[in-house]
Order: structure tokens, then C-alpha cells, then sequence
């Protein structure tokens, strides 16, 4: 799944990227493009992911823009691409509110985990677009958060073929 990033934006990112002078489509091409695969599971998002999917719909919008102004058929298919992608993420978004109570892991929970090595990890469950397992988030629907899903503090879950105690959430 698509992972948002701050530090480019995709407008930045398709004008960067497809230079003409280096790459040149034809718009048969172009018109080829398969659409992007939109998962079958609902579609949950944290309030920040929402603000993500929004951010990125209006990105797009504005890339497309440019890349009419440059006449360039190409990019302009790619990127409405990717728009009705996000376009229909955005419409289908169902924002949950953080638990009440912590006293389950559920979505949007941040997961404290002691394995048994002793090393420490700590995971929020969040949207599969919003997932990005090296800022510390994981999707909803990936095999680790099946794993935690409903556990306490204080349980034992197999995590990547050891056990690993949860120590918070928050």
C-alpha cells in the first residue's frame, strides 16, 4: 500500500520525476495505465489520516494542473490515476475515534511490546494508508496486528516467531 511521506510532495515528486527530456510516452501509452488495487477491507482512518488522504487529493489536483499547463499526456494520465485512487480512498474513509477505555488493543492504539530478547517495540494500529512500519505504524489488517488485536497489558503474543509480552497502550 501507498505510504504518505512529508518530506516530498507528489507534486514535487511527478514534475520531478518524469522529465521530458528523459522519458517520452505516447499517449496510447498513457491511456494503458492499470487503475491502482483498492483493498476490500473497510476502509478505516485515524483523524490524521484522513488530514493525509485530503492532503494528498489536493496535491494531485495541483500536479495535474501542472502537467496540463506542460501539455504532458502522459503524466496527466498518472496522476488522474492516482487522484481517483485517493479520490475514492477519501470518499470511502471511515474515521475511527480513539478508545475510551485502554484497556484492549484496538485500531489506533499504540502497542508497547518486551520480547523475550529483550529488545522493545512499539506500533500504532492504524489505516492501510497510513501504514508505515518504520515510523512505527502498522495497518489494522497486517498479520502483526491480527496478532495483538483485543490482547491486554500483560499478555503473550507470537510476533515474528517469538514471544513478545505487551507492556503498554496508550
Amino acid at each position: 500500500m501507498p505510504h504518505f511521506r512529508v518530506a516530498e510532495s507528489r507534486a514535487q515528486h511527478y514534475s520531478s520525476v518524469m522529465s521530458r527530456a528523459f522519458i517520452k510516452e505516447s499517449d496510447e501509452s498513457a491511456q494503458s495505465l492499470p487503475e491502482r488495487a483498492i483493498s476490500q477491507q473497510p476502509n478505516l482512518v485515524t483523524a490524521d489520516g484522513l488530514k493525509k488522504i485530503e492532503t494528498q487529493v489536493r496535491e494531485l489536483e495541483s500536479a495535474r494542473e501542472a502537467a496540463r499547463k506542460e501539455s504532458d499526456t502522459a503524466l496527466v494520465a498518472r496522476i488522474e490515476r492516482d487522484l481517483r485512487y485517493w479520490t475514492r480512498r477519501r470518499a470511502t474513509a471511515r474515521v475511527v475515534p480513539p478508545p475510551a477505555k485502554l484497556d484492549r488493543v484496538r485500531f489506533g492504539v499504540r502497542v508497547s511490546l518486551h520480547f523475550k530478547d529483550g529488545r522493545k517495540l512499539a506500533f500504532r494500529l492504524v489505516g492501510e494508508d497510513e501504514a508505515d512500519p518504520a515510523a512505527g505504524l502498522l495497518s489494522w489488517v497486517s498479520p502483526v496486528a491480527d496478532a495483538l488485536m483485543n490482547q491486554a497489558v500483560g499478555d503473550e503474543v507470537e510476533l515474528m516467531g517469538q514471544r513478545a509480552e505487551i507492556v503498554a497502550l496508550d
